[in-house]
């Protein structure tokens, strides 16, 4: 089985992130939320607290097919902000497996040098922080494993392109299909 780990900051856009966890898991992929902090509670931008599954410390990010960052302010900041998360992303890219970053997020990979020569979007006025990249602006930009999303409206299609990336686009149109898009 396909799996998946989503990163939770505080400050973590929720419709990006639960969204995403929810059409991963509908294209049976094993999805594994993960507090970037000790506690496994995390606080959304709106103020949503959600439980995530496991912590940073305790997580096994090594098997992980995909490596995935909401948005959201500050929370993409705090993904930003945690050394941790970016040497596990560093090691996923490395390995060719994929990373995928919506919203605010893909600042992250911009500054590990990750995105340059890429096609990428992110929500607009974060195109600075894609360093080295070609800011697109489209809804979603898939380049080789790396996955960039514009913004929350666009999560849907967002986490389509993770499911096309991991299981195929007969799987992908298959969850779409059945959420009615």
């Amino acid at each position: 089985m396909k799996k998946a780990i989503v990163f939770l900051a505080n400050g973590f856009e929720e419709m990006e992130a639960l969204g995403t966890v929810d059409i991963l898991r509908r294209g049976g992929i094993e999805v594994t939320t993960v507090s970037i902090t000790d506690n496994p509670v995390v606080t959304g931008a709106h103020n949503v607290p959600v439980t995530a599954d496991t912590t940073l410390g305790k997580a096994d990010l090594a098997g992980a097919d995909a490596l995935v960052l909401p948005g959201g302010m500050p929370g993409a900041s705090n993904l930003n902000d945690s050394e941790p998360v970016k040497e596990a992303l560093l090691q996923q890219y490395r390995e060719g497996r994929t990373i995928a970053a919506i919203c605010a997020a893909p600042m992250v990979l911009g500054g590990l040098g990750l995105l340059k020569g890429r096609n990428a979007t992110c929500y607009p006025g974060f195109e600075p922080k894609l360093i080295g990249a070609n800011a697109t602006g489209e809804i979603v930009e898939v380049s080789d494993n790396v996955i960039t999303g514009k913004g929350p409206g666009l999560v849907m299609d967002f986490a389509l392109a993770i499911v096309t990336a991991l299981k195929g686009e007969a799987v992908a149109e298959e969850v779409a299909a059945g959420l009615l898009i």
